[in-house]
């Protein structure tokens, strides 16, 4: 069952399992399960080692062929006669060199980026490295975290997890005491603390986050191409050394030492060896201009697909924009208090214990004094477009509940606060809606949203980034198609785009068709797309990729994941959740 602890957290209480309790594990038992080898103990590579590197550059299709001849010309003719096998040397040497450096940049990114659960011990929160968790830890969890061991969830406080990696669904999960939560999922909205029931070996965790870090290799067209081109030299080359060595013993009448040589010195030209050493200098000097532009390529064929793309998805917040915004005024509607809403956006900043950027904005503009007592809370989702809160004001009082989100989404269609919103965003501003629920209906509940009374508008700015427009200006002299999804109003993503001189239609994604084939036809049509969720920014990749484009996809938040990992190019952003940085090939 779950309670209100003294600070008004939900928490819960279940009978019989080892963290009933919420403080945790004993430094006791969590040395007694250590010594019983009960550790997330498997090793997460984020590269390939240094032997599979050696072996993968060597044995190759090219090197095996361009070594045997060179081999036999050792053994036949001078030193001079044979330097075309140089070129294995500077071939295989620059693929191994590359990726050694890939490597060891993957490597201290796994390092710096690793992910350290925060778990409960001894009654305190403390952090932790995943191979230091335990059998039956209690691991608390909240936006944007990544679930790294397979458990039972202990406490929910609004708790939504996404398992779209692991089961295919977009929608997220909402998890309540009791419910398995599954390894290698990621929170989206709420949180609470789960008990690990599956660690090491039996968990998905370790295998998942190997398998999305891991160095690898996508599929090339170069690539792909060259050897195609030396599977069938190889095979030509087999009636032209017979031709030769015959004509150079029966009519020329040479020696075999002398006829040999001649051979491979006619065999050798087939095979293009200046095409194979051009493709891997390409991919060094690509690895290390990125790399100087502080881009870790972790696939290292995003080279190649970087050059292919023609269709950029720019997500706003956090690549358009910078990550902060700042509160401008706070409008209010009818005959409200200022001083008193004031007084209710502090209250609703403090109950969210992970607020996200236009929170955290109204919590620096109207300081917390926390003298309600929080009954319940309804965290941020980005599907939903409001949070919300239960305070009673007064001891004993009637419990009043205030929502935070989306005008238009808790607004009915017609509301004359709506058209002031429509010219507030149309300057680029974004607004939020403060509104009283009616009395009786929990927070939480689907109806919460509906007839809502409107008291204030929240309006806040958002920073630009410096170098976004000077960005969007050389996407379009390289006829590279910018399109701007995000999940905010389409009016505001409109104007802010417009800041920075990008042109096009502005798209309300609610309205746009769900066939692939309507739903590309107003992607080309449109420029900017607002209001989207998750799962249509990844149809739309999908449908952009339907007919033949290129797509790259870039983002920082737990609701970019699904897109970047259908894009071609998926770029994530260094400052951004860890979830996005794993399935991306481009991390900047």
């Amino acid at each position: 069952m779950t309670h209100l602890d003294t600070g008004g957290r939900i928490t819960a209480e279940q009978p019989g399992t080892v963290t009933s309790r919420v403080t945790g594990l004993t430094s006791a038992e969590v040395a007694e399960r250590v010594a019983r080898g009960q550790v997330n103990d498997v090793p997460v590579r984020s590269s390939r080692s240094m032997a599979e590197i050696v072996r993968a550059n060597v044995f190759t299709r090219f090197n095996a062929i361009i070594g045997v001849l060179w081999v036999i010309m050792l053994i036949v003719a001078p030193i001079q006669d044979s330097l075309f096998g140089f070129v294995i040397l500077a071939n295989t040497g620059i693929g191994i060199i590359q990726e050694w450096r890939a490597k060891k940049t993957l490597d201290s990114l796994a390092l710096i980026g690793e992910v350290r659960p925060t778990v409960r011990r001894d009654g305190t929160a403390v952090e932790v490295s995943t191979s230091q968790i335990v059998l039956d830890d209690l691991i608390e969890i909240g936006p944007g975290d990544k679930v790294v061991v397979d458990g039972t969830c202990a406490e929910a406080d609004g708790l939504e997890i996404d398992e779209s990696l692991l089961t295919g669904e977009a929608d997220p999960v909402v998890k309540q005491p009791g419910d398995p939560v599954m390894s290698g999922s990621f929170v989206v909205a709420g949180g609470g603390a789960f008990q690990a029931t599956k660690v090491g070996r039996e968990a998905y965790a370790a295998q998942l986050a190997e398998e999305a870090s891991r160095f690898t290799l996508v599929h090339s067209e170069l690539r792909s191409g060259i050897s195609t081109i030396l599977k069938y030299v190889t095979w030509m080359m087999v009636p032209t050394a017979i031709g030769l060595i015959i004509s150079q013993l029966v009519v020329k009448h040479n020696e075999l030492r002398n006829s040999i040589a001649r051979t491979v010195g006619g065999i050798v030209p087939m095979v293009p060896e200046g095409l194979v050493l051009l493709t891997s200098v390409a991919f060094a000097i690509g690895v290390i201009r990125l790399g100087r532009k502080q881009c870790l390529v972790q696939e290292l064929p995003a080279i190649e697909g970087l050059a292919r793309v023609d269709t950029v998805c720019l997500d706003k917040t956090g690549t358009l924009t910078e990550g902060g915004m700042d509160v401008t005024e706070l409008r209010v509607l009818g005959d409200g208090d200022e001083a008193y809403l004031r007084k209710v956006l502090g209250e609703l900043g403090s109950a969210d214990p992970r607020p996200n950027a236009s929170l955290q904005a109204i919590i620096d503009a109207y300081p917390d004094t926390t003298e309600w007592r929080l009954t319940d809370t309804l965290p941020f989702s980005s599907a939903r477009k409001y949070s919300g809160a239960t305070f009673e004001e007064e001891p004993g009082g009637r419990p009043v509940t205030w929502l935070l989100g989306a005008p238009d989404v808790l607004l009915a269609p017609g509301d004359p606060a709506l058209a002031e919103t429509v010219r507030m965003n149309e300057q680029g501003l974004r607004v939020l809606l403060l509104a009283r629920t009616r009395d009786g209906v929990d927070v939480d509940s689907p109806e919460a949203a509906e007839g809502v009374r409107p008291v204030a508008l929240v309006v806040l700015e958002q920073r630009l980034r410096p170098d976004a427009a000077d960005t969007l200006r050389y996407f379009a002299e390289q006829d590279v198609r910018a399109k701007v999804i995000s999940g905010d109003n389409a009016v505001s993503v409109g104007a802010v785009a417009a800041k920075l001189g990008l042109e096009g239609a502005t798209v309300d994604a609610r309205r746009l068709p769900s066939d692939p084939d309507g739903m590309a036809g107003a992607l080309d049509e449109g420029t900017v797309f607002g209001r989207v969720t998750p799962q249509q920014k990844r149809e739309m990749v999908g449908a952009l990729q339907s007919h033949g484009h290129t797509v790259a996809m870039t983002g920082d938040g737990v609701n970019d994941v699904l897109a970047l990992k259908d894009a071609d190019i998926g770029v994530a952003m260094g400052s951004g959740s860890e979830a996005t940085r794993a399935v991306a090939q481009i991390v900047l």
